[in-house]
């Protein structure tokens, strides 16, 4: 699924009008109807009080025809005009007029902090103040009301984007956007509902299709992809009957030090478990009895006692990954050099790799196009620098992606894969994947489908919707807290399976 810009949605109203013969008007109150349709359904007539809070612009058009729909069907209603401005859209006036025509009470103008209502926690809030064509800051009675919204611990949604939310930015006041219980957005998800930053202002999320010119929306690129089961199923290749382990290549996992060897061990199960036809471990010495033990299918080459004094490899592997459990000691980090240069297999840095990387930067001079990097946070923020906020972040990875021909992965809640001016947010995994392990995990899905012949954009995307989905499925059965890094391994196969099928967890179980 796309993902849109403001402007691109503002051009879709457009194009939906003049395809469709509409005005604004109608297109605005088909959308606030299937607003009021969704919240209808969910209350079916219950006796709360809501009150409405209407901006002066569009998205104050739709709290209106909201408002007027709600009273309609007999709801216990209480609207509010945020007077921010003498500013109001045509189609704000004219629901304005619309709702004055129906109701019994007119709408109480907020002009000052003195105006501000009570609200109970009983109570439901419709956030209708701003969309997403918000482009300064609010003024500080504004800040000071939203801020009182979510004081009164009500039940709050907000239609479209949670106001004090830029489309483009983080909001300039932490505490000055609305916390929605749900939102309700038009059309498509906007990328602010998946970034760190912004993401915690929404709890659930409801897309709805509000009928937007399709034509339209098929010839734009978007800012995004939303990585779901239907963007992955093209991607599978199915295996052919007569096929045999050299058809699914050969990877190799590099890393490893005195006490981390478990991060290869982690990296090395995954790649098999994904479906690499062959698989050698590279360690120190001191992981030989361990790979050998706890990965009997792999085959392992070892090097010095307690960390990598030198990677020399006799064949030429499908994939490499490199760098979990590596350490940066001087030696490692000239092994590390030497390989770079050498070269020439599909690569997958995570880990230390990446801060070796960052450390020494003339090294990522040898990467080869196409590498893939898969950094935590931190990792990446040393690998590019400090951000101000997680648009900027996104900006400095594609730039530093385009300069260096290299996929990054961002990991974390909706993993973003950046590939020059390409962005793709992952749709799966969950908070219980935050644990020791998991990115080693990724680092041989990755590896294991490199190998199979997947190209290094395609391996990216898939491994990652895999990775989630295996994590997703662990969740089922153990809760958040218990989740390992190992469980995610063990229901790689069911992610598989559930590209075709949704897994029955239960009959998993039995």
């Amino acid at each position: 699924m796309k993902i849109f810009s403001a402007q691109q949605m503002r051009k879709a109203d457009e194009a939906t009008m003049q395809s469709k013969n509409i005005t604004s008007l109608e297109l605005m109150e088909h959308a606030a109807t299937k607003v009021f349709n969704l919240i209808h359904e969910k209350l079916q007539g219950a006796p709360m009080l809501v009150h409405v809070f209407c901006g002066l612009g569009n998205n104050g058009g739709d709290g209106l025809v909201i408002s007027r729909l709600l009273v309609e069907h007999g709801y216990n209603v209480k609207v509010y005009i945020v007077n921010f401005s003498d500013n109001r859209s045509k189609e704000f006036l004219v629901n304005y007029d619309r709702f004055k025509d129906i109701s019994k009470e007119w709408p109480i103008q907020i002009k000052s902090e003195e105006d501000f209502p009570e609200i109970n926690s009983k109570d439901m809030v419709i956030d209708a103040i701003f969309g997403i064509g918000l482009s300064r800051p609010l003024l500080p009675w504004v800040t000071s009301l939203i801020k009182h919204i979510n004081t009164s611990r009500s039940f709050t949604v907000s239609v479209d984007i949670p106001s004090g939310l830029y489309a483009d930015k983080a909001p300039d006041d932490p505490q000055g956007a609305i916390f929605a219980s749900v939102t309700v957005t038009f059309q498509t998800p906007k990328l602010i509902f998946f970034l760190p930053q912004t993401g915690i202002y929404t709890q659930d999320l409801e897309v709805i299709d509000i009928g937007l010119d399709q034509n339209y929306l098929q010839q734009q690129p978007g800012i995004a992809e939303l990585i779901s089961k239907n963007e992955i199923l093209p991607l599978y290749r199915s295996r052919y009957k007569y096929s045999h382990k050299g058809n699914y290549g050969h990877s190799i996992i590099v890393g490893g030090s005195y006490g981390k060897i478990g991060s290869v061990v982690l990296a090395t199960k995954a790649a098999l478990r994904t479906g690499a036809g062959l698989i050698t471990a590279y360690v120190p010495e001191c992981g030989y009895e361990v790979l050998q033990t706890s990965v009997p299918e792999a085959m392992v080459i070892t090097d010095d006692d307690d960390e990598l004094s030198e990677i020399r490899l006799d064949f030429k592997p499908s994939a490499v990954g490199i760098g979990v459990g590596i350490g940066t000691s001087e030696k490692t980090i000239k092994a590390f050099e030497e390989f770079l240069k050498e070269n020439t297999s599909q690569l997958v840095i995570d880990a230390d790799g990446i801060n070796i990387l960052a450390k020494h930067p003339e090294l990522i001079e040898s990467l080869n196009e196409n590498t893939i990097l898969t950094p935590h946070p931190k990792e990446l923020e040393r690998l590019i620098g400090a951000w101000k906020d997680d648009f900027e972040k996104i900006e400095k990875t594609k730039s530093f992606s385009k300069k260096h021909r290299c996929i990054v992965v961002i990991k974390g809640a909706n993993s973003l894969i950046i590939y020059g001016d390409q962005m793709y947010i992952n749709n799966t995994g969950n908070p219980g994947m935050a644990t020791a392990g998991s990115g080693d995990v990724l680092t041989g899905i990755i590896t294991g489908l490199l190998s199979q012949g997947y190209d290094a954009l395609q391996a990216t995307v898939f491994g990652v919707y895999l990775h989630g989905s295996a994590g997703d499925i662990v969740a089922l059965e153990t809760g958040f807290e218990s989740l390992m890094a190992s469980d995610i391994i063990s229901k790689i196969g069911l992610a598989f399976l559930g590209l075709f099928k949704t897994p029955d967890i239960r009959k998993e179980k039995s």
